[in-house]
């Protein structure tokens, strides 16, 4: 062996090294995110949905962190459709797959493109209110990089351009959060 291929070996082994360890971490990644249980924690309690993780990749219209509160869909109260058409928004939507669906609460997962990691959605009408809640998290990892938040605004414009087109404006009406402070 000439001197010229030794000076390339360490070269080629360290750039196999590096594609080797890339592909194991994408490899566990995807195992990770392909076997990750849903929460045992998912549902309507006492009319409200999970609370949010203290990490950043989780939004709730029931939210106590500002960081992770976004503002509830408004509706009718005794609407019947509107259950049903998040569900259909949410079936148009790529890598998505309805879990569970009843009068007032739809469960659905979201899958990314590349590593399909799983982000769980829930929808909660109440009645009462006239308020949908929703929630959306990220079943595993720390950021999501405001994936949920983003997917949660789309649904928002979808269901506000359903609405609009069916005749029904209270659901484009704005609801502004009013947070209470003691003096």
């Amino acid at each position: 062996m000439g001197p010229t291929s030794r000076g390339k070996r360490p070269v080629f082994t360290v750039a196999m090294i590096v594609l080797g360890s890339a592909l194991a971490g994408g490899g566990g990644l995807l195992f990770m995110s392909l076997f990750a249980p849903a929460p045992n924690n998912l549902g309507v309690r006492a009319g409200r949905l999970a609370a949010c993780p203290s990490s950043p990749n989780c939004v709730s219209t029931q939210a106590e962190s500002q960081d992770h509160w976004i503002e509830p869909l408004q509706t009718e109260a005794e609407e019947e459709s509107v259950i049903e058409t998040l569900a259909d928004i949410c079936r148009d939507m790529p890598r998505t797959t309805l879990v569970e669906q009843t009068n007032d609460y739809l469960r659905v997962e979201f899958r990314s493109l590349l590593f399909r990691f799983c982000d769980d959605v829930e929808f909660y009408h109440d009645r009462r209110s006239g308020l949908v809640h929703f929630r959306s998290a990220s079943r595993v990892g720390h950021s999501d990089l405001g994936v949920n938040r983003k997917r949660m605004e789309e649904i928002r414009g979808l269901f506000q351009q359903r609405r609009t087109v069916t005749g029904d404006a209270s659901a484009s009406v704005g609801l502004e959060r009013r947070v209470l402070t003691a003096v």
